[in-house]
């Protein structure tokens, strides 16, 4: 069982890892359609920046070994800006589909916090086996 949670974490993670620093990335460095896209749902172009750093950070911080708080924040941090993305896509009337990347990053930042193994977790929070 530990080792088959442990493939779908790094399953996961990996493909958390992936999503969020290429979003980072192209929010960062305003490019890949994300000005238009913010800019439709009633965002200014500054926050752009800011997601894609945060975001870059919150991969870097999921990634290395130990600070389980700092890992905590990430993941809590993910949640919000992709539920917070989906809402603001369902708020602006805009069809399932424009809210599907952030649904499947939402899906998979709780996944791999619910898969994270015991060493990934702050102590008064792990897992009884």
């Amino acid at each position: 069982m530990k080792k088959r949670n442990k493939i779908i974490y790094w399953i996961v993670t990996g493909f958390l890892a992936f999503g969020m620093t290429a979003g980072g990335v192209q929010q960062f460095l305003q490019i890949g359609g994300y000005i238009e896209i913010i800019q439709n749902l009633g965002y200014p172009k500054y926050i752009l920046p800011v997601l894609g750093i945060w975001k870059i950070l919150g991969v870097i911080a999921i990634l290395i070994p130990k600070y389980s708080l700092l890992k905590e924040w990430a993941y809590a941090g993910f949640f919000f800006a992709m539920s917070g993305a989906a809402v603001s896509h369902f708020a602006n009337g805009e069809p399932f589909t424009e809210a599907l990347p952030s649904l499947v990053l939402l899906l998979v930042t709780i996944l791999s916090w619910y898969f994270r193994p015991d060493s990934r977790t702050i102590v008064s929070l792990q897992k009884s086996t």
